[in-house]
């Protein structure tokens, strides 16, 4: 089994929460990102100290009440599919805050994390504050959602983003990484890609590689599979009949996201 590729658990963790993934720097080889996905039944709630740690927390598919005990958020969230493929609602709450999600309908919840000190305001980022793009040409497009870009200077380490991919498209391509601490040129950021396919039985595949080789994986990635990126280039094919959706959630020592195109490939951009 690829140390990079997690596929779902179903851990009960209370009633009416189930933990599909949990990602830290305890179980992988991550220092900036951790991330857990949880489902709810309605009426149940999911509540934690955050301590040096601050949160996105993505609604995903359903409805959800969010409040770090000052202020709430009643009944974000703003779809029952990712592939409505319309932007959600989320909240940023900062560190050494706590935070509980209650859930209105049946929901699927995105918690990404990152390492933080200094204490923001919680933020909700709605639906309509999402920035949407239209990206590549030819069998290179893909719809991406900017819940928290490096624009936007609400976190102070976290990165979020979702990506929608068509039939027999590539995504994250040409092959790209940001995994050198070398502003202007490239950033530092770690990264994990959380996958959904529709029609669901569909799959698509990752590969992780460095210019040495020396990591250098193609998994084939099924739906509600994990991908961890801790360097290297990643890019995503997407096969024919099946459209592809990824939320990434990446974070490092500098918030900005800056990329290095392999050279070997950058031509396409050329072409």
């Amino acid at each position: 089994m690829s140390k990079l590729l997690r596929k779902p658990e179903t851990t009960e963790i209370k009633d009416g929460v189930t933990l599909v993934h949990d990602v830290t720097s305890e179980n992988s080889s991550l220092e900036y990102v951790n991330f857990k996905m949880i489902d709810l039944h309605p009426g149940a709630t999911y509540s934690e100290e955050l301590g040096k740690q601050e949160v996105c927390i993505v609604a995903v598919t359903g409805k959800i009440t969010v409040t770090d005990q000052e202020v709430t958020f009643e009944n974000i969230g703003t779809r029952e599919s990712v592939f409505e493929k319309v932007p959600t609602d989320s909240v940023y709450v900062s560190n050494d805050r706590t935070f509980e999600v209650k859930a209105v309908s049946q929901a699927r919840v995105a918690l990404c994390y990152s390492p933080s000190e200094k204490q923001l305001p919680t933020k909700l980022i709605s639906a309509s504050d999402n920035g949407v793009e239209h990206r590549g040409t030819g069998n290179n497009k893909r719809m991406v959602h900017n819940i928290l870009p490096d624009s936007d200077p609400s976190a102070n380490s976290l990165l979020v983003v979702e990506v929608f991919t068509e039939s027999g498209n590539w995504s994250s391509y040409p092959p790209h990484k940001h995994d050198q601490d070398n502003l202007p040129e490239e950033s530092f950021l770690e990264e994990t890609y959380y996958h959904e396919m529709n029609p669901p039985q569909g799959f698509v595949f990752q590969r992780v590689y460095t210019d040495d080789r020396s990591l250098d994986e193609t998994m084939t990635v099924e739906n509600g599979n994990m991908v961890i990126v801790p360097v290297g280039y990643h890019p995503v094919g997407v096969p024919e009949g099946y459209t592809s959706y990824y939320l990434n959630v990446m974070a490092g020592p500098t918030r900005v996201w800056k990329f290095y195109n392999d050279p070997d490939h950058e031509w396409i951009l050329k072409g």
